[in-house]
């Protein structure tokens, strides 16, 4: 329904006697758009993320402005459309929402009482005895009983060596069938008390310093152990760091956020869902802290932006191949190469009578049915012709340009596994012939394009209304 001139005037009025009050606050209304102000620091927030330093196309206030009301107006469009209804959008919502507010619940009293209790238990399991850092030489025993002799023999030559004289590391990365402490000459690595098989940590803790066992059998295998060092557990300030490091690396915030999160939803005597706690909680803290708010609202807003153009405009865009080709036609010297291309498939074969079978396979079917062909007819069992397709550039492949183009320069034989080679497909010296030559680039353009009318479309739609002098006090105030 069309507003008579009257009333139009009438709204005007009170809309600069509104702006012109709201100019007087510490945060006045810079925009308005269908019906809902947008405060200065709101803008701030929004302009200030993006246009930092780094930005190559930096934007002054008014781009910004410009750009700013799109966003808003498709923001518009997606809310009334009823998107923001959607299980799937309120989820993903939640969810960075949530990863927000969740550490924002976890005292620093309680963070510091979890890595004092691990501290404790560390030490209780310590029961008085150092930390050691040994080494080992490792034989793995064998299943079949007839091989023991044979894993003993080898240990038994193993710490004859150690025993003449030879470097405990260097025989360790040569004879140790334990790769991985074998690369590093043997090192287990600093161990307590309940850190490796009892047996072999009973003789750890029995040796000193330096000092070599015998051969020592296990469950798993022979051992030649070496005690490289040991020192008492640390204080607790020195290993508090590394410990709270650890505890949060196994989700200890989302651990106590959660127990808050359990305790408010039972707290007034009726049971709440997680989702009515963690909204309330988002209200509070958004009410306290204006990035914590703008950032909640940008991934509201950019969600939605990202749902209402995928559904209304790129999505339909993308699948459009009538308007996509169209558009390719129109604009068909936007498209054109610099270099000639080849629009086809390169084909390396095992042998020549592949190659020719290959290429007669081809011969005349739709492109986009190439790769399935060569897939189904001689690679089902093993691979007998290598495949690529796509628009070659002259200078991309030089098996390609001796091929398609006659130039010979750079690595032009196949290879000896595949010693046939040869292309099939179309010399493109001017341009693409097709609009799937250059789809993703075509694609991109007619969605942009689409989304450029959708936002003309959108500001016919919608009432928008920028204050000038109080958007001028943009970070100038």
């Amino acid at each position: 329904m069309r507003l008579t001139k009257f009333l139009l005037i009438s709204m005007a009025a009170g809309l600069t006697a509104t702006a012109a009050a709201m100019a007087e606050t510490d945060d006045p209304v810079v925009m308005r758009i269908n019906g809902q102000d947008v405060t200065r620091s709101e803008f701030e927030y929004n302009y200030n993320k993006n246009n930092t330093d780094d930005v190559i196309d930096r934007k002054t206030v008014a781009e910004y402005a410009d750009l700013f009301i799109n966003y808003k107006l498709k923001v518009c469009a997606a809310l009334d459309a009823h998107l923001d209804t959607l299980s799937s959008y309120q989820q993903e919502f939640r969810t960075y929402r949530d990863q927000q507010i969740r550490p924002l619940l976890v005292a620093p009293e309680a963070e510091e009482a979890e890595a004092r209790a691990y501290y404790d238990k560390m030490l209780e399991q310590m029961d008085g005895k150092q930390l050691l850092l040994p080494a080992h030489i490792f034989v793995r025993l064998p299943q079949q009983g007839a091989d023991e002799a044979a894993a003993k023999t080898r240990i038994d030559s193993i710490y004859a060596l150690i025993s003449g004289g030879a470097d405990f590391a260097e025989t360790a990365r040569q004879c140790s069938e334990d790769p991985q402490t074998g690369q590093r000459g043997g090192v287990i690595g600093w161990i307590g008390p309940h850190s490796l098989l009892k047996e072999i940590e009973d003789k750890l803790y029995a040796m000193q310093v330096g000092e070599t066992s015998e051969p020592v059998k296990s469950t798993v295998g022979w051992h030649i152990l070496r005690l490289n060092d040991q020192r008492p557990l640390e204080p607790y300030d020195t290993l508090a760091p590394r410990i709270r490091t650890f505890l949060e690396q196994r989700g200890l915030k989302d651990r106590l956020a959660q127990t808050v999160i359990d305790s408010l939803a039972t707290k007034s005597g009726e049971p709440r869902t997680v989702e009515a706690v963690m909204d309330d909680l988002a209200d509070t803290f958004a009410a306290k802290d204006d990035d914590l708010k703008y950032l909640i609202q940008e991934y509201h807003d950019g969600l939605l932006l990202y749902e209402v153009c995928q559904r209304q405009v790129w999505e339909p865009a993308a699948r459009d191949t009538a308007a996509l080709e169209a558009h390719f036609k129109a604009n068909k010297k936007a498209y054109a190469y610099a270099k000639p291309h080849y629009a086809g498939a390169l084909l390396q074969a095992r042998d020549k009578a592949t190659l020719a079978a290959a290429r007669k396979a081809l011969k005349g079917m739709p492109e986009e049915r190439w790769a399935e062909t060569i897939k189904t007819r001689f690679n089902a069992d093993s691979v007998q012709v290598r495949f690529e397709r796509r628009v070659f550039e002259q200078g991309d492949n030089a098996m390609v340009d001796s091929l398609a183009f006659g130039i010979r320069q750079g690595k032009t034989r196949p290879s000896k596994t595949f010693p046939a080679a040869a292309v099939v497909g179309r010399k493109l010296k001017k341009g693409p012939q097709r609009w799937t030559d250059v789809g993703s680039q075509v694609v991109t353009d007619y969605q942009s394009k689409k989304e450029a009318e959708f936002v003309e479309e959108l500001r016919r739609r919608y009432s928008f209304e920028v204050f000038t002098e109080a958007l001028s006090t943009v970070n100038n105030h």
